[in-house]
């Protein structure tokens, strides 16, 4: 599977077209979506037409940069002008958005090709792809397994080599952890360092799009092109933006300063699965060949992440969900006597249970007499989580800990108990409630032939110290090289 720089050698040397790389993608898409069932929408004839933009570039003599030509997956809660925009939700089933998202305009004016929209959980809510209402996603390393989520679609279609990248968005590890059990490279960016303009917003203040990639270089390279100021986005930061892939070198720190690497020891123990402690307490291993300094690092706050997440983001989410009433925009009931009949039954038969069991918590925590006790207590402990991270960066560079607890579990085996898919998220939720960046990437596998994900986590604008922590390691090691059977 060629990356993105080869790719592009390939296209400044004439060696292959645009169209033919695309095409390549479709037929791919074509071969192995019957099994995989990542993308909710093919957009093959828009996808033709953005390459055939770019091999006239070429043509012409012009210069392109490195994402111009390159297939790209785009999870489906990021508006596309005129192509449906669902978040796998009936709701917005038959939505086609009158305007772009800031991320996906970038992608376009880049020359990125898009051959499609990817399922997710409905509206981003969930840790394994089957809260979709349209389909069920399959892990490409074992098709009776989720891929994780929410951005499962996303990074299935990486796996699976449907596309070269893809983007998805990040609340409490929907980047991270599907990445770390589809076995490719998916990043948390700081929040406010992408724009979020034309993401439809699940919890506006933990949300944050991301790249997917085969490699360390290729999330790198995706994350350069969307990241940066945006003043349709009120939340977005004025910082200048490295020059993120120029930064990658295999070695980590210099003869002056060594790397700090610090593990978070309340990740590891109970509940982790002991072939994924193993995995990752090899990875650290590696880094200290690699001449990094570590230490074991204590954020006491971190076991109480799950639970100050799981008030803070329903409670956006009742809010920002209350828009959905078949009034604007999406699907209607239209059998009701009145108003209030037509909001009722238009969102009890247009959300799927994960979306109202949210909607309800939050609604709930929101409610006189109870939110001073509920989600004024869990903004508290989002500060104790922050302080936690802001003195274990005075010591370290980065953190490393497992992504997920487990890898892959059967599809329907967690379908009756959510607390037990809640608690997947364990190791990434306090990233999002401190706005941290935060990159998985493939640290080894299972008995069962499962990928395994190790978590490297920085301080705030510090993409640079993870994205070259990751390199180091990487390209120490062959684990990013392994593709799925299919």
């Amino acid at each position: 599977m060629a990356s993105i720089r080869e790719l592009h050698d390939q296209l400044v040397n004439k060696e292959r077209s645009a169209v033919e790389i695309t095409q390549e993608a479709l037929d791919r898409i074509q071969v192995v979506e019957p099994q995989i069932h990542s993308f909710l929408c093919v957009t093959a004839d828009r996808a033709l037409e953005q390459a055939k933009q770019v091999d006239a570039k070429i043509a012409a003599g012009e210069e392109i940069g490195l994402l111009a030509g390159i297939p790209i997956g785009i999870k489906d809660n990021m508006c596309t002008q005129g192509i449906p925009t669902t978040c796998a939700s009936k709701i917005l089933q038959n939505f086609v958005p009158p305007y772009e998202s800031t991320v996906t305009e970038r992608l376009a004016k880049a020359g990125a090709v898009m051959v499609g929209k990817t399922n997710l959980d409905e509206f981003a809510m969930g840790g394994s792809t089957e809260n979709s209402a349209f389909q069920l996603t399959a892990n490409p390393w074992d098709l009776e397994r989720i891929p994780g989520g929410s951005s499962g679609g996303s990074a299935a279609a990486v796996a699976a080599g449907e596309c070269t990248v893809s983007l998805g968005s990040d609340t409490g590890g929907s980047i991270r952890q599907p990445a770390a059990l589809c076995g490719v490279v998916g990043m948390k960016p700081t929040y406010g360092l992408v724009s979020r303009y034309g993401l439809v917003a699940f919890a506006s203040s933990l949300d944050q799009i991301g790249p997917f990639g085969r490699s360390v270089e290729d999330v790198a390279i995706l994350l350069k092109e969307i990241a940066g100021h945006d003043p349709k986005d009120s939340t977005s930061l004025k910082v200048e933006i490295p020059d993120y892939p120029s930064l990658l070198k295999p070695e980590l720190g210099s003869k002056k300063q060594k790397f700090r690497i610090g593990v978070i020891k309340e990740t590891f123990g109970e509940g982790v699965d002991p072939a994924i402690e193993t995995a990752v307490r090899q990875a650290i291993e590696q880094f200290k060949a690699l001449g990094a300094e570590v230490q074991e690092i204590s954020c006491p706050q971190f076991r109480y992440g799950v639970a100050a997440y799981y008030i803070i983001a329903p409670s956006e989410a009742s809010a920002n969900l209350a828009r959905y009433d078949g009034v604007k925009y999406g699907f209607r009931v239209e059998d009701a006597e009145n108003l209030m009949e037509m909001y009722t039954k238009t969102r009890a038969q247009g959300f799927g249970p994960e979306v109202k069991r949210r909607i309800m918590i939050g609604t709930y925590t929101l409610s006189a007499g109870y939110y001073d006790a509920y989600y004024l207590k869990a903004q508290k402990v989002r500060t104790l989580i922050k302080q936690d991270f802001e003195n274990a960066f005075a010591k370290v560079d980065v953190l490393v800990c497992p992504t997920s607890p487990t890898t892959a579990f059967k599809t329907g085996e967690k379908k009756d108990d959510p607390l037990g898919m809640y608690l997947l998220d364990l190791m990434t939720i306090p990233v999002n409630l401190a706005g941290l960046p935060g990159l998985s990437l493939p640290c080894g596998f299972d008995d069962k032939g499962l990928p395994i994900g190790l978590q490297i986590i920085g301080n705030v604008l510090r993409e640079d110290l993870v994205l070259q922590a990751s390199y180091a390691y990487e390209q120490a090691t062959d684990w990013h090289k392994q593709t799925p059977p299919l």
